[in-house]
């Protein structure tokens, strides 16, 4: 199984950038999907979930009105839309997968896969 996350860079505060993780070697609408962060220094943290059918999508309160999560079943794909990007949200970005029936899952370690991430810097 393969997470392969793209599309992080530097962009400067109130800027925009759109994270996609295309997803190998799983059945992709079976597992709901997540994107975890970690900044230097800090912990992982959760981000946004999308269950299987796309519907129901979960944010962490910080990110909540400004980031939006989508998948593509058919590309086996999720990407996160992130607007008004703020200093605090610098981060590797990481995405998930994951199988257990209970939703939203919150931690990474409740997920089957994990991803290698891609860097998200936000310049103030």
């Amino acid at each position: 199984v393969q997470l392969q996350a793209s599309g992080g860079g530097l962009v400067q505060a109130g800027g925009s950038l759109k994270l996609s993780c295309a997803a190998s070697g799983l059945t992709f609408n079976k597992y709901a999907m997540a994107w975890f962060r970690q900044a230097p220094g800090k912990e992982r943290e959760f981000v946004a979930a999308i269950p299987w059918s796309g519907i129901s999508t979960y944010y962490a309160d910080s990110v909540k009105g400004r980031f939006t999560i989508s998948r593509d079943n058919g590309w086996k794909t999720v990407y996160l839309q992130m607007n008004s990007l703020k200093p605090e949200d610098t981060a590797v970005y990481y995405c998930a997968a994951g199988s257990k029936e209970r939703y939203p899952l919150l931690t990474p370690g409740e997920y089957d896969y994990l991803g290698q991430g891609t860097l998200v810097t936000v310049s103030s």
